[in-house]
């Protein structure tokens, strides 16, 4: 039975693994992030200049229908930029609304000066008005800059002499402890100038454009989100591009869709990748959320598509009364997916983190294992101030925690080990009364105090921490461009050199290698030649799932792995007190336990 639950958990974690590798390979190719705007000049408290027709990418328009367009952003724009510690918000006088945003602690690529910035390729400015929506209010037309300053600026409009609309953006002061660095406070009011009644349309504010960060992202965290106080719905790629052949199989639509629509209410919704998101949460809540996909130029030198997402959230408008007034505001969150950020949010913003959105994540736990997993994370890189090192530390405080359990479970899996030949015996003995083998089978872990489930708990116990954890690393932008030892990135493969095209990766050779160790000292209470066979290929799998994957995972393996074996030599090294079973009479050793004294 202990070789039974010991491969049934094995056979459990490699399908994990398997359903990790698949969900993000399976998604459209790869391409790298467009080039990003270089380093910003200094500016004065107040940026009102014409726009650079230079630093404008050409547009690109889409292959078909099903696509979005990129915007080229007219030359004669005048950006206002808003900025404190944490970001510069562009604003644009076409559309009176948030061109794009650019992160001050976060660069745009690896050892290059420049800021990452999101939304510089779009379909449209980030909270204007999409041109379906309300044609003379969207991208197109031009605002008129009220007022300015360092962190706050107000557009005004008049619509045909019938409507005026007043824009207002504002962000936290430099130094303000009050309130998150990245949050941009939108107020948008309509007044109607007119004698009588002006019914509004519904209209939609753009949520933003979501690219691919880097060649190693597969797009699994590319979606457009949205959340109704209950429940949180994700639009990928995938949802735009009909079904493959599978879905062909079993009558499922293969038409690719222009768009996808997800009815209301809405509290807040959000448009993201794997480490940055836009997250609009309005003072009263959306009707739906519009997703579509937008075709990107690809890396130069690359053919692959580079293929992103644009979203929009429609709101109803009330009718107004003359001279009346109504106003359409919220808090849009722009930034780095950092959780112990988002977790601060009133309306589960934090849940873009995505943790629990997938069927393993959550019979994984993910959704509790992954927050405690990154509040630990950046609780020892306080205390240590190295996220590689933050890394080590966290993962020897959950094997300490874990230890007695799997202590309990090692000396367990070396008394199974001890009396498998017993166990094999009467296999012979029974092997054609398989009730009565499991009847002696059960009398002989009893008499003994085996736990039959012993060998199985180390991976049960492993299998969510695991998972999590390596959910949690790939939407943690902490970790992004962090170096440790010869890593320059942990939240990516530590690949120091290519042979014939192919990344050679160590720490996962490394995590592989104690994998190995570890299983020629742990117990092998099987004795189905097969079976162990299968569980000696089983590190060389996990090697091959894990060599593409971010070296912050591989480091932790690595250091787990390092505080089992030597775990394992102490229990190894361990004095039994139960003894082996004597022989009886007939050769076979007695499992039968001695009557007690009284009793006949």
């Amino acid at each position: 039975m202990d070789k039974k639950n010991t491969l049934i958990g094995a056979l459990l974690l490699a399908a994990a693994f398997v359903s990790l590798y698949l969900g993000s390979r399976l998604s459209p190719p790869a391409a790298p992030h467009a080039p990003e705007i270089g380093q910003p000049p200094s500016f004065p408290p107040v940026t009102s200049a014409p726009a650079n027709p230079a630093a404008l990418p050409p547009p690109v328009m889409p292959s078909d229908a099903t696509f979005a367009a990129v915007a080229k952003d007219s030359t004669e724009a005048t950006v206002t930029t808003l900025y404190n510690d944490f970001v510069e918000v562009h604003l644009t006088d076409f559309g009176g609304a948030i061109r794009d945003v650019a992160f001050r602690k976060y660069d745009a690529e690896l050892g290059k000066p420049g800021h990452y910035v999101f939304n510089q390729l779009h379909a449209d400015p980030i909270l204007a008005f999409t041109e379906d929506s309300f044609p003379g209010l969207d991208r197109t037309a031009r605002y008129e800059l009220v007022s300015s300053t360092p962190t706050e600026a107000v557009y005004r409009l008049v619509l045909d002499h019938r409507l005026e609309v007043t824009r207002r953006y504002a962000i936290r002061a430099p130094g303000d402890p009050a309130g998150d660095p990245y949050v941009v406070r939108q107020e948008t009011t309509f007044r109607n100038l007119t004698t009588e009644a002006v019914t509004l349309p519904r209209v939609a504010l753009s949520l933003g454009t979501a690219s691919l960060v880097n060649l190693n992202d597969y797009g699994q965290y590319l979606n457009v989100a949205s959340d109704d106080g209950n429940r949180t719905q994700f639009t990928d790629r995938g949802a735009l591009e009909g079904a493959g052949f599978i879905g062909r199989m079993f009558g499922r639509d293969t038409t690719p869709k222009s768009f996808v629509e997800k009815s209301g209410p809405i509290v807040w919704a959000s448009v993201k990748n794997q480490f940055f998101a836009s997250i609009f949460t309005a003072d009263k809540p959306g009707v739906a959320v519009v997703t579509r996909r937008i075709d990107l130029p690809p890396f130069p030198g690359s053919q692959r598509p580079n293929v992103g997402l644009t979203g929009a959230e429609r709101f109803d408008l009330p009718v107004l009364a003359p001279a009346g007034s109504a106003t359409l505001a919220g808090n849009l969150f722009v930034g780095p997916k950092e959780y112990r950020r988002l977790a601060q949010f009133p309306n589960g913003e934090d849940k873009v983190m995505q943790y629990d959105s997938n069927w393993y994540m959550r019979i994984f736990l993910c959704g509790y294992v992954a927050p405690f997993m990154n509040t630990l994370m950046n609780w020892t890189h306080r205390w240590v101030g190295n996220w590689g090192f933050a890394i080590i530390l966290m993962t020897l405080i959950i094997k300490t925690v874990t230890l007695p359990f799997t202590l309990a479970a090692s000396r367990s899996a070396k008394r199974m080990q001890k009396f498998q030949p017993e166990i094999q015996a009467l296999r012979e003995k029974h092997k054609d009364n398989p009730q009565k083998l499991n009847q002696a089978t059960l009398e002989l872990f009893k008499a003994h105090k085996i736990n039959p489930m012993g060998g199985c708990l180390p991976i049960l116990i492993t299998m969510p921490l695991f998972i999590g954890f390596f959910t949690m690393l790939q939407s943690t932008a902490e970790l992004r461009f962090q170096s440790f030892l010869w890593a320059p990135d942990l939240s990516a493969p530590d690949t120091v050199a290519h042979f014939l095209g192919f990344p050679l990766n160590i720490m996962p050779l490394l995590m592989g290698a104690t994998m190995l160790y570890q299983m020629r000292l742990t117990p092998q209470p099987t004795v189905d030649n097969a079976q162990a066979k299968m569980m000696k290929f089983m590190p060389v799998i996990f090697t091959l799932f894990c060599y593409s994957f971010s070296c912050a995972l591989a480091l932790y393996s690595t250091v787990n792995g390092v505080f089992t074996i030597i775990q394992q030599l102490v229990i190894n090294r361990m004095k039994d007190d139960e003894p082996a079973p004597a022989a009886g009479p007939d050769g076979m050793k007695n499992v039968t336990p001695a009557k007690r004294k009284g009793k006949k």
